[in-house]
């Protein structure tokens, strides 16, 4: 059984080896890192499945680096952790979209069961979606973990990139019309949202030039349509 991978971002290096030790010896995979840049840099990389966030860090803030992750991947659960007990930050933190906080000084197994609660409720919400992969040529989405596996290896794709991709996945060699994209994915079908699918479209086609079996074709009047060979 694969282990739970955490993104730890801790500016204390003593507490920081502290925990990614601890949670080693419980079975979790844990990445460590010293600053908000460094922990966004590792994110955007590789796949987690939670973040535990530090929120005074150098460079980037904890509540900053939590909204990036957000604009990515609206469900990881992110967990803060602070030297502070005031009211506002914990406003804050939950109004970002803060799945837990917690305060220093705290014991290890207090963290590791409130890791373990917030891994139960997320499972049986991911079920589904952990099923949900697409495979077309050379590529599978892996569309739990938005990302696009490829022949030039794994990328991490935004919320929008990750949706579109997966509505022409599930029908491939059909077309998808323009309209219902939009009103899929964006909501409405207006100019501005339409020329901002048309930057993500740009984006998505870059990514599939590496097997030149698959394309996106436009289809004036109707729509989009993912082929594979």
């Amino acid at each position: 059984m694969s282990k739970t991978k955490v993104l730890l971002v801790e500016d204390d290096p003593n507490l920081g080896e502290i925990l990614k030790e601890y949670l080693g010896v419980k079975g979790f995979e844990v990445t460590l890192c010293r600053d908000g840049e460094e922990g966004w840099n590792k994110y955007k990389k590789d796949y987690f499945q939670v973040c535990i966030l530090d929120v005074m860090m150098p460079k980037k803030d904890g509540f900053t680096l939590g909204k990036e992750i957000r604009k990515v991947e609206d469900n990881i659960p992110i967990i803060y952790l602070t030297a502070k007990n005031l009211k506002e930050d914990v406003i804050q933190g939950f109004r970002i979209g803060a799945d837990d906080y917690i305060t220093k000084p705290f014991s290890m197994e207090e963290l590791l069961m409130r890791i373990s609660a917030i891994l139960r409720r997320t499972q049986n919400q991911g079920e589904k979606a952990a099923l949900k992969t697409y495979t077309f040529g050379a590529f599978v989405l892996h569309y739990d973990k938005q990302q696009l596996e490829g022949p030039e290896g794994v990328h991490k794709l935004t919320s929008k990139e990750n949706e579109l991709l997966r509505l022409l996945a599930a029908s491939i060699n059909e077309t998808v019309s323009r309209s219902f994209a939009l009103k899929q994915i964006w909501g409405d079908d207006s100019y501005f949202n339409a020329r901002s699918m048309d930057v993500y479209l740009s984006k998505i086609r870059k990514l599939l030039k590496a097997d030149s079996g698959v394309q996106i074709i436009t289809l004036h009047g109707e729509g989009f349509k993912l082929v594979s060979n």
